[in-house]
This record gives C-alpha cells, sequence and structure tokens, in this order.
C-alpha cells in the first residue's frame, strides 16, 4: 500500500520548525479575525445554535477532503471514546464562555482567558509531566500581565474595578477545559493523520452541541436569518474551525501544548490591531507597553528548551 504524506511535516529540523510557527501565527491571527465576526452575527441566532451550526458546517465541509485523501474508516472504540472527551471539553469552553457572558462583561471574560496559557502549563505539568526552566516560568506570568494591560488599555483604575462574579468563575472553568483539550491532544494522539482526527473531533463535537442545542434549533425560525449571518458562520467554519482546529492540534503535537498555548497572548493585540484596520480609534500610548510584553512573552516561550516533556502513554 502507498504510504500517504502528512499535510505538514514533523518537526525534525530547524526548516519545520519554522513552518509550525509560521503555522501557529496564522491560526493566531485567524482566531482573532473571529471576535468581530462572532460580535457582527451574534445577536441573529442563539449563541449555542450559533456555535452548532459553525461545527456541522465544518465538518460536512472537512469530510470530503479527509475522506478522499484518507479515507474516513471507522474508528476503534478508544479512539471514538478519546475524539469525544477532546470535543466534550471543547464544547465546555464554548457553552461556559456562552454562559458566563450573560453573567459578567466581555473585559473579565478577556481578563480570565489572559490567564489560559499559564493554566495550560500547570495542566501540562501534571498530566505529561512537563518541566518549565525559571524563565518560562516568569515569562508566563509576564505575558498574561501583557495581554490583561492591552484589554484594560493601560488603566491600572479599570482592572482595580475588576470584581469577580459566579460568570467570571464559570468561564474560569471553561479556560481550564480549554487548557485540559490542549494538554491532552499530544497524549491521545496515536500517530493518525491530523486532519481524521480534527475530523472526528469537529463530529463528536457536532453530536454533542446537538444535544445541547436541540430545543432552540428546532424553534428557530430559519428564514428570518439573513443572509450576511450565513455568510459570517461559513467564514467561521472553514477558517476559524476547521483551519485553526487542525493547526492547534497538529502544533500541539510537534512542540508542545505550553508552546502553544502561549500564542494566545498574542490574541489582544491582535484584535486590537484589526480593529485599527476597521477604522476604530488609536489606543492610548499607554496600552503599547502591554502589546510589547506579549510579544516578548511569546517569542521567549519559543525557545526549544522552554519545556522538557517525559513521555507519558494514553490508555
Amino acid at each position: 500500500m502507498q504510504k500517504i504524506q502528512p499535510l505538514l511535516p514533523a518537526t525534525s529540523n530547524a526548516s519545520s520548525t519554522f513552518v509550525v510557527h509560521a503555522v501557529m501565527l496564522g491560526a493566531t491571527i485567524l482566531v482573532a479575525t473571529s471576535f468581530p465576526v462572532v460580535s457582527a452575527i451574534t445577536g441573529s441566532l442563539e449563541s449555542s445554535v450559533l456555535t452548532f451550526v459553525r461545527f456541522a458546517i465544518a465538518t460536512l465541509l472537512f469530510a470530503p477532503f479527509v475522506a478522499w485523501r484518507y479515507g474516513l474508516g471507522r474508528p476503534s472504540l478508544r479512539d471514538l471514546v478519546h475524539y469525544s472527551i477532546l470535543s466534550l471539553l471543547m464544547v465546555t469552553f464554548f457553552w461556559c464562555m456562552f454562559a458566563s457572558l450573560k453573567l459578567t462583561n466581555p473585559l473579565n471574560a478577556a481578563a480570565i482567558f489572559a490567564l489560559g496559557p499559564a493554566i495550560t502549563a500547570c495542566v501540562a505539568a501534571i498530566i505529561l509531566r512537563e518541566a518549565l526552566p525559571v524563565m518560562a516560568r516568569i515569562a508566563l506570568p509576564l505575558g498574561a500581565t501583557g495581554a490583561i494591560w492591552v484589554i484594560f488599555r493601560g488603566n491600572p483604575a479599570s482592572l482595580i474595578a475588576l470584581e469577580l462574579g459566579v460568570g467570571d468563575l464559570i468561564f474560569l472553568l471553561g479556560t481550564l477545559a480549554l487548557s485540559i483539550y490542549s494538554t491532552l491532544i499530544k497524549l491521545l494522539h496515536r500517530g493518525e493523520p491530523m486532519a481524521q482526527m480534527t475530523f472526528w473531533t469537529l463530529a463528536t463535537g457536532t453530536t454533542w452541541l446537538l444535544l445541547l442545542s436541540l430545543p432552540s434549533v428546532v424553534e428557530t425560525d430559519w428564514q428570518t436569518v439573513p443572509a450576511g449571518v450565513f455568510a459570517g458562520i461559513a467564514y467561521l467554519s472553514v477558517f476559524t474551525t476547521i483551519l485553526t482546529f487542525f493547526a492547534f492540534q497538529w502544533s500541539t503535537t510537534q512542540i508542545g501544548p505550553t508552546r502553544v498555548a502561549a500564542y494566545t497572548l498574542l490574541n489582544p493585540a491582535l484584535v486590537l490591531v484589526l480593529g485599527l484596520s476597521f477604522g476604530e480609534e488609536w489606543p492610548p500610548l499607554s496600552t503599547w507597553p502591554g502589546v510589547a510584553l506579549t510579544f516578548i512573552a511569546t517569542i521567549y516561550l519559543q525557545r526549544p528548551k522552554m519545556t522538557r516533556v517525559k513521555t507519558v502513554a494514553a490508555t
């Protein structure tokens, strides 16, 4: 049987490592573009329905490619359980995000999300026994500080006025679920093509979301949904679901969950820059030191010796 070549190379040398970081930077930019798109269309559909449709379209669009290149096959019961665990964690993150935003404000949620890389590092240390050098332990909180700095536009008074409530705790739970998801990718990947793993994670995630949103899906009057909403969902399905899921999952198997999660530190700065390109007001100068901190921390955390992982076998 002819061996099918992977879409992307393993990171055995400097050039292929460069590919990983180029893929992650591109995926991070795509994730940043999702914020204005979601903001524009979220008022027309209930959040759980929007997420279900996004996952369902992504699964349907990705299926023909995976079937053509690798064959969909039928995963073993063990692999199906693995995919279901990963997708359940991802769905938990989305559910917590939507539920929390009914009880808290986006600024609080963004501040909590900036803690994601540090939480992922802690989870990876427990599950993968991933050890962080002292400098990495310094870089992670510095990067989180920079991200929060950008979110609050360098205004200490806004940060001091931050109050945490039930909604914030819900989103913190979601951020923890996302960190566990990121860590388990490397543990549960058993050598299958990453496109197959991505497809089955999307497919099982669609099933979880259908169970979660079925009453709302049935009650939605689809004929009144504007065409622009479907265009936005199509963009999210292809560019910020299929491509980013594949990129994050593949990159995690190559450089580890902590280094991949570090890229999320760039999200506030990238969203800020994207806002400028859409005509938003120039942020105050006090914001830019935070931008610099996030970039410095992210670049530093990508150094090859920033993490050391002991081999842990999945069952």
